[in-house]
């Protein structure tokens, strides 16, 4: 029997060392070639706000790199996140299916189990099966026990966190709204802050399946990733192989944490420093690829959903799609909801000598187009058995069309109705609303004010998800709407005023609108969808040390600035 079980422990141990040495390749770069095979880029911004690029918006003078990249390539102007919000939208782009169909409709958790659906296929998956190297650098918000844990989603390297940088303390908070703390290092350290701040479990660092990290050093994140993913561009180009990097930035989103704290008075607010801050990390990653193969190697920048308005002058600029119809009746009309400020971003497209330079294309199009264009341009094929709702636009990239979609469904993402529903639509340049606004959060609110003591008015406010709060706290009213707002955006880019339902406009275009939103129920009821697992156990929250507090690491490491 001690035989036996020392051939296992043997044999595991081979295991172990293999899977190290087998990740460690791959950071060096195999010299295998694939032929024809271009590289691919995707940096994902997070909550970055369509106003946040010059190029898109004049008031905007952080991003010269941007801008830069805006006019040696293509600049979309009508470009969509698939949902407005984090998980949602990164299982769309890596997949190229609305959540109605991968199963993934709100966020995961510190304590979630489960993630982005096994039997859904990566971008990542197809891609390495085609021969690319493939890594994730960033956020990830898909599942980080277990198998949803992005090595076992085909990614062949991962340095980064495993969901938002508020999901967790660290040593370095940053800017935030509220101001959270940081780590507690002392078991009798006591929390009186709110929702928004988490103080009982440290921010996870990892490189691949490990922890290096724990709490992570927020102030050197950036160019820790700045780092690795130029350190891959290298090996990568090296290796004769195609490679895939996803770099999930955590730039624009809360904490706002700057490597070089404010030393003067001329010093810009903590958004705009951070803006420029993110700015320079493209640029440094453009500059690598510029020196590494541009040719072979299409780039891409856009954001996963609008700017967190709730955060004030933390959050970003919308530009001019200011949602003024849902402002006026309070709420945001940003992150989390189906304005346009909550999922029209900022899309640039870059590779000399394939597509074109200083263009502007006001395609309709969406995150969900990624997979099914790189899949095209590798040469792979689509996974079967499931249908996309992307479609490949290398032809609009290449300047052969200027056709995107006719329509774009819109699903709710924490503001209004049930997650993942499909309340809003839009069809050429009008856009429908089924449901507005957040009803249950506004209730309990005017409860607290007429009957309920303080305390139990914040555990009901706690219990509650949803609502896309403004800066001022307002959240508006939920309304069903049947027959549906219309507003027509040629005429109304701010959302302002709806189509009389009365008037010719309205009773022209509401047929199409309707036939548009059954069609594609009735695709769905038809399609192989997924469905997410969403429990919790706390035993899934990623810990180094269950013994420290907050999980602090102990573990010395020279790139590291641990407690010893």
């Amino acid at each position: 029997m001690e035989i036996l079980f020392l051939k296992m422990l043997l044999l595991l141990v081979g295991c172990l060392v293999g899977l190290f040495y087998h990740l460690s390749d791959l950071w060096v770069g195999e010299k295998r070639t694939v032929q024809n095979k271009p590289n691919f880029i995707v940096i994902l911004a997070d909550d970055v706000g369509w106003g946040d690029l010059g190029a898109n918006w004049a008031e905007t003078k952080d991003t010269p790199n941007l801008d830069q990249m805006a006019a040696e390539g293509m600049r979309f102007v009508d470009f969509h996140s698939a949902a407005s919000t984090c998980s949602p939208s990164r299982a769309s782009l890596l997949t190229g299916r609305l959540g109605i169909r991968n199963g993934v409709t709100h966020n995961f958790a510190v304590t979630s189990v489960g993630g982005l659906p096994l039997n859904e296929t990566t971008l990542a998956e197809v891609l390495k099966e085609a021969g690319y190297i493939t890594a994730v650098i960033g956020k990830w918000h898909l599942g980080h026990s277990g198998l949803y844990h992005p090595n076992f989603r085909g990614f062949d390297c991962y340095f980064g966190i495993p969901y938002s940088h508020d999901m967790g303390c660290t040593d370095t908070p940053g800017y935030n709204l509220p101001p959270c703390p940081a780590c507690p290092r002392h078991s009798a350290a006591t929390s009186s802050h709110g929702r928004d701040c988490y103080t009982k479990m440290a921010l996870p660092l990892f490189e691949n399946i490990t922890i290096i990290q724990q709490p992570v050093n927020l102030a050197g994140l950036a160019a820790e990733y700045a780092e690795k993913a130029t350190q891959f561009i290298q090996r990568a180009s090296e290796s004769g192989r195609p490679f895939f990097l996803y770099l999930a930035l955590a730039h624009m989103h809360v904490p706002l944490v700057l490597a070089q704290p404010p030393s003067s008075s001329s010093f810009p607010e903590p958004y705009r420093a951070s803006l420029r801050e993110m700015d320079a990390l493209v640029g440094r990653i453009k500059d690598k690829v510029d020196g590494c193969g541009k040719e072979n190697t299409f780039l891409w920048f856009t954001g996963d959903n609008g700017p967190w308005a709730q955060k004030c002058e933390l959050a970003g600029s919308v530009g001019p799609f200011s949602g003024a119809w849902q402002r006026q009746r309070g709420g945001s009309a940003a992150k989390q909801t189906t304005w346009e400020g909550g999922h029209r971003v900022p899309a640039l497209a870059y590779w000399p000598g394939r597509i074109p330079a200083n263009m502007t294309s006001a395609a309709l199009l969406s995150t969900t187009d990624i997979f099914p264009t790189l899949v095209s341009l590798a040469k792979a094929s689509l996974p079967p058995n499931r249908r996309f709702d992307g479609s490949d636009m290398s032809e609009i990239l290449f300047g052969q069309s200027h056709q995107g979609h006719k329509t774009l469904f819109h699903p709710n993402s924490g503001a209004a109705g049930k997650d993942g529903e499909i309340k809003a639509l839009r069809l050429a340049q009008y856009k429908a609303f089924y449901t507005t606004g957040c009803y249950i959060c506004w209730k309990l609110m005017t409860l607290h004010q007429r009957w309920l003591p303080g305390d139990f008015r914040v555990f009901l406010w706690v219990s509650i998800p949803g609502g896309a709060k403004a800066c001022d706290g307002s959240i508006g009213l939920e309304e069903h709407h049947q027959p549906p707002l219309i507003f027509n955006l040629d005429q109304d880019i701010q959302e302002q005023v709806p189509l009389d339902v009365k008037a010719g406009e309205y009773q022209a275009v509401l047929p199409a609108i309707t036939g548009a939103l059954t069609d594609f129920l009735q695709d769905i009821a038809t399609d192989n969808v997924s469905t997410a697992d969403y429990s919790h156990d706390p035993a899934a929250t990623p810990c180094c040390n269950p013994q420290h507090i907050v999980c602090r690491c102990q573990v010395s490491c020279s790139s590291c600035n641990r407690e010893p």
